[in-house]
């Protein structure tokens, strides 16, 4: 596959979770809550996981803001169901190394994440990919 085609299909998958996003809404009951903004570009995001004997069990993220971070929440929230805390938190490392070009654990399947990848090349715009990341890593710190 060409580079032209593969950042076509990944504009595309991004366009995808930003237009249908997976996992969008609230959580009831005792959930994690995190809200956090950008204020340079004024993103924002409202993140819940709820969290059952160290798992992430489900997900949910609300807000507004650009098309990069509102399919980074719903990349990020599919992605942790079923994970264990620790898990999220280093696919959480792995994809602020993504976001800055490093290379990356060969074990972490991001899936759709990937398509995020070319991100990098707009350091503007790391921030808004990273933002539900970022939320998620506050709240496993303030838990």
């Amino acid at each position: 596959m060409s580079f032209n085609n593969l950042d076509q299909l990944y504009r595309q998958v991004i366009m995808d979770h930003y237009k249908n996003p997976r996992n969008r809404g609230t959580l009831e009951g005792d959930v994690m809550s995190v809200n956090m903004n950008n204020p340079t570009c004024g993103d924002r995001i409202q993140l819940q996981l709820q969290v059952e004997e160290g798992t992430v069990t489900d997900a949910k993220f609300d807000g507004e803001g650009c098309s990069i971070s509102l399919a980074s929440a719903s990349m990020m929230t599919q992605a942790v169901k079923g994970k264990s805390i620790d898990e999220a938190v280093k696919m959480s490392g792995a994809f602020s190394d993504l976001m800055q070009g490093k290379d990356i654990d060969e074990d972490i399947d991001f899936g759709d994440i990937q398509a995020l990848q070319g991100v990098s090349k707009f350091p503007a715009r790391i921030k808004c990919a990273t933002l539900p990341w970022k939320a998620m890593e506050k709240g496993v710190d303030e838990q």
